[in-house]
Formats: C-alpha cells, structure tokens, sequence
C-alpha cells in the first residue's frame, strides 16, 4: 500500500478525535499529534488500536511510543504492512 493512501486513511481515523477538523486540511508528516492535533494520551491508544484494526496489523509498545507526528505513524504502517507482506511470500 503507498503511503498516500496510508495517510488518507490514517487522517480518517484522527478525524473523529479532532474538535476542529480543519486542522487536518493543513496536517503534513511533520505535523504533531499532541502539540498539533491536540490529541491526549488516551486518545493516542485508541488511534493505536483503530491503526491496527484498519491495516491488520500489531504495533508494540515501542513502536507505539515511537509515534510523534502523522509521518511517525505513516512510516509505522507502512513498515508492518511491508513486514507483513514479506512475511507471507
């Protein structure tokens, strides 16, 4: 999967945790998930969750903790979607 369609996907998932969406009309890989978004801890395990439900895959702990921004996460994603696929052939 590139990682467009993993970051549109991944924007749908912050989407319903934001009080104002439009912040995500100008969300880049940079952009912070707490600092900038405004998320709160809490918040971050449930995306955590969702991210796994949605792309089937497991993010440990120390990924998890990993994640800072939205291109911490993309390239979280991407990494186990890789990992999973090289896994299977």
């Amino acid at each position: 999967m590139e990682e467009k369609m993993i970051l549109e996907k991944l924007l749908g998932l912050i989407e319903p945790f934001l009080e104002n969406t439009a912040v995500l009309e100008k969300a880049e890989r940079d952009t912070h998930l707490i600092d900038d978004l405004q998320l709160n801890s809490a918040w971050l395990v449930d995306l955590i969750i969702k991210i796994e439900d949605l792309f089937d895959i497991e993010i440990s702990d120390d990924d998890a903790d990993a994640i800072q921004t939205i291109g911490d996460a993309v390239d979280v994603i991407a990494m186990k979607i890789r990992g999973r696929s090289s896994a299977a052939a």
